[in-house]
């Protein structure tokens, strides 16, 4: 299966960026995903390809034109699911993250400036997603965090296809437990004896253990009711 991404954007040349690295690198040179851009200026009007123009009832900053973002979308061809990156979006979870990966085809619209005019986005029927609660200067970043969340968990892109069931937010819906390597003793600290037993039954007890307590000190949003005490 090979997810294929189009990104729409101010500035084509961020990317892949960082997703041209390491796992994501390789999956992409592999085929086992695809990167389009398509530069939004090619569809600005006027001698200096506009994109942008004052909002309607005033404000500070620019927005971006829905007939500019219309013929971007429109040059997409089986654009697939059409997502806006946007903070005022649903949050972007690993359910979520699993959902877009079995998606052959997506369309990540990078806003800028104070945003993107509704109207497009509500014509086009593009869904609104947020990596956060926190403002960034435009949606390039936001777009390159959503696609590494979703490439990683195509089949063949990590080596151990079980390492998404044992990482944060899996199948139990837990924080990850803390991990351990060489040296055994690293400035007066040492690895928990458990894992150094050979008990495969105690190490995974105690790794459910730390997965709940770490949980419960940090993310107690993520337990039922019941489970936060």
């Amino acid at each position: 299966m090979c997810v294929r991404f189009t990104v729409l954007t101010l500035f084509p040349e961020l990317f892949p960026g960082p997703l041209g690295a390491s796992l994501a690198g390789r999956a992409l040179e592999r085929g086992l995903w695809a990167l389009h851009t398509v530069n939004m200026r090619d569809f600005g009007l006027g001698a200096h390809r506009a994109v942008d123009d004052a909002p309607f009832g005033g404000g500070a900053g620019m927005v971006l034109r829905p007939d500019v973002v219309a013929a971007a979308l429109d040059s997409v061809p089986g654009p697939g699911r059409r997502i806006c990156l946007s903070p005022r979006g649903a949050p972007l979870t690993q359910a979520l993250v699993q959902d877009l990966a079995a998606e052959p085809a997506i369309t990540l619209l990078c806003g800028r400036y104070e945003g993107v005019d509704q109207r497009a986005l509500d014509a086009r029927a593009c869904e609104e997603i947020s990596i956060g609660d926190y403002v960034l200067s435009g949606g390039e970043i936001a777009a390159l965090a959503l696609m590494d969340a979703v490439v990683r968990l195509i089949p063949g892109v990590m080596g151990n296809a079980q390492t998404p069931a044992e990482e944060s937010f899996g199948p139990e819906g837990l924080l990850e437990y803390p991990h351990y390597t060489r040296p055994g003793v690293w400035e007066g600290r040492a690895v928990p004896g458990v894992l150094l037993s050979g008990n495969h039954a105690a190490i995974a007890a105690w790794r459910a253990e730390q997965a709940l307590a770490t949980t419960r000190a940090r993310r107690p949003d993520l337990l039922p009711p019941q489970r936060r005490g």
